[in-house]
C-alpha cells in the first residue's frame, strides 16, 4: 500500500463526511491509497451514519469503516487503525492523519507526498491549516520549555522579542522549512517513523500527542517540516473547550501538559515549569488589571492548573469522567 489516511471520528459524522468528500479524489488520484475511518465510540449513530454514506457515495472500495468499543481519544485512535495495517501484509509506505473537520484542497496531499519522496531525509510534513474564511491558525511549534511557559503569557512585553525563540507558537512559515513539531490535523508520516519509535502514545487522551511523538521523532533522527503550499481548511478545536474563553479548560490538556512534560524532562523540570507558568501568568494578570483591559482566559484556568498539578488525578479516562468530555472534532 502506498499510503493510509486515517481519519477519527467522534460524534461528528456530518463533518467527516464532508471531510471524505474532498478525501476521497485526493486518495484516487494516488495509486495504492486508501482511508480507514476510525469510529471512536460515539454512540450517537455516527457509525450508521458513516456506513450508510460510504455505501450512497461509493466510497466503499476505497475507504473501510473501524469501528472501536469506546473512545480511545485521538492518539488512541489513531493507534487503532495503524497498528493493524503495519501489521499485515500490505503495509502501508506512509500514513496521512487528517481531523474529521479539516478539508483538503486539490492537490494538498499529493504535494505533501512529492516532499517527503523528493526529501528522503524528512520522515514528516504538514500543511498550512486556515479557517473556512482563509484567516490563518497557528499549527506549526517549537517544543515547550521552561521560558516558553513564562512567555506565553506576556507577548506584548518590551522584553519578549528578546525571548520570542523560545516561544511554542511559530511565525507562520512562508516556506517550507523545518519545525520542532505540528498539529495533526494535516500531517504524513514516513512508515519508518514507526518502525523506528512505535506508534503514538495513547496515554495521551488528547492534546500534546504530536508533539510527543515529533519529539521522539527528533531523538530517532527524523525531522519534521512545515510545508505551505500544501493547504487544508479546518474548522478548529473549539468544540474541545480549548479555545473557548467562555468555558472551562477541558482536564485532559492540563493532564496530558503534565504527562508531556515529565515523561521527557523529569519531575523537576515539571514544577520548574508549572513555577513559570504561574508566574506569568500572575504577571499578565497584574497588568491586564492596570491597565483595565479585559479578561481573556477561561473561567477557573489558575485554580483549574494548581488543581491538576498540585494534586494530579489518575489518567483522564471518559467512562470515569465523561461529564467533562467534550464533543471533539479531533476524536477525543
Amino acid at each position: 500500500m502506498k499510503l493510509l489516511a486515517v481519519v477519527i471520528n467522534y460524534r461528528t459524522a456530518p463533518m467527516t463526511i464532508e471531510a471524505l468528500r474532498c478525501l476521497v479524489p485526493e486518495l484516487r488520484a494516488l495509486p495504492g491509497s486508501r482511508a480507514v475511518v476510525v469510529e471512536n465510540g460515539s454512540g450517537d449513530g455516527s457509525l450508521e451514519a458513516l456506513a450508510a454514506a460510504l455505501r450512497a457515495e461509493g466510497w466503499g472500495d476505497i475507504v473501510s469503516l473501524a469501528a472501536s468499543e469506546r473512545n480511545r481519544g485521538f492518539a488512541g485512535g489513531i493507534n487503532f487503525a495503524v497498528r493493524p495495517a503495519l501489521e499485515g501484509a500490505a503495509r502501508p509506505d506512509y500514513v496521512y492523519l487528517l481531523n474529521s473537520d479539516a478539508f483538503v484542497a486539490p492537490g494538498a496531499l499529493r504535494l505533501l507526498l512529492e516532499f517527503l519522496e523528493r526529501h528522503r531525509d524528512v520522515a514528516i510534513c504538514g500543511s498550512y491549516i486556515h479557517g473556512r474564511a482563509g484567516e490563518p491558525h497557528e499549527t506549526a511549534f517549537r517544543f515547550p520549555t521552561i521560558l516558553g511557559e513564562l512567555i506565553a503569557w506576556v507577548p506584548l512585553w518590551p522584553f519578549t522579542p528578546l525571548l520570542r525563540r523560545h516561544a511554542v507558537a511559530m511565525p507562520i512559515p512562508t516556506r517550507p522549512q523545518a519545525v520542532d513539531w505540528l498539529a495533526g490535523a494535516s500531517m504524513l508520516i514516513r512508515r519508518e517513523v514507526f518502525d523506528s519509535i512505535g506508534l503514538f502514545d495513547d496515554g495521551f487522551f488528547m492534546y500534546f500527542e504530536e508533539t510527543d511523538f515529533c519529539l521522539r521523532a527528533r531523538r530517532a533522527g527524523f525531522p519534521t517540516w512545515y510545508l505551505p503550499e500544501s493547504r487544508v481548511a479546518h474548522i478548529g478545536g473549539g468544540s474541545t473547550g480549548l479555545l473557548d474563553a467562555r468555558r472551562p479548560r477541558p482536564a485532559y490538556w492540563f493532564e496530558s501538559r503534565r504527562r508531556y512534560l515529565r515523561k521527557h524532562h523529569g519531575a523537576p523540570y515539571l514544577w520548574a515549569a508549572n513555577a513559570a507558568w504561574v508566574a506569568g501568568f500572575a504577571l499578565a494578570q497584574l497588568r491586564r488589571r492596570v491597565k483595565r483591559l479585559p479578561n481573556p482566559n477561561p473561567p477557573r484556568l489558575l485554580r483549574d492548573f494548581l488543581l491538576h498539578n498540585l494534586l494530579p488525578r489518575p489518567a483522564f479516562s471518559p467512562e470515569r469522567d465523561g461529564a467533562r468530555l467534550a464533543d471533539s472534532p479531533r476524536g477525543g
